[in-house]
């Protein structure tokens, strides 16, 4: 349970600063004033999802399963993920609403449940093999010499 919870805490925090990436990178494409609110949101998420898994993998998880597969079932999460937020969000916007708040609200939804994708789909399988690994003792090769 203790691990369960301080891994939690690892993730949250790995994602935040997926979430600062993200935002500053929002911020700056808004700052352009080229495009509208979903082209800037998505190049932002597409950056922030490829650091966040990539650290979250290697510290949270400590998994040693096929990154590129493990990024293909991110891909999948993100198929229903991005088309759904965006649209939202670009409807949240066009009625009103702050983007900056829309982005907010985004991210927090988005870190909740790609924990759950992550802990429970990806790294299921994989999950603290990098810790176990170093755990294993290697004995000493006997070498015989004559």
């Amino acid at each position: 349970m203790k691990k369960e919870i301080l891994r939690t805490i690892k993730y949250f925090l790995l994602a935040a600063s997926a979430g600062i990436i993200e935002t500053v990178v929002f911020a700056l494409l808004e700052q352009l004033d080229i495009w509208p609110y979903w082209p800037c949101y998505l190049i932002a998420l597409v950056i922030s999802v490829i650091w966040n898994f990539t650290l979250n993998r290697r510290f949270t998880f400590h998994s040693n399963g096929n990154y590129m597969f493990g990024i293909a079932q991110e891909a999948v999460y993100y198929a229903v993920f991005t088309p759904v937020s965006t649209i939202l969000g670009q409807y949240c916007v066009t009625m009103g609403a702050n983007d900056f708040v829309v982005m907010i609200i985004t991210l927090l939804l988005n870190g909740i449940t790609e924990f759950l994708w992550q802990r429970f789909v990806i790294f299921r399988k994989t999950l603290d093999a990098t810790l176990d690994a170093n755990k294993v003792k290697v004995q000493p090769s006997v070498h015989l010499s004559r």
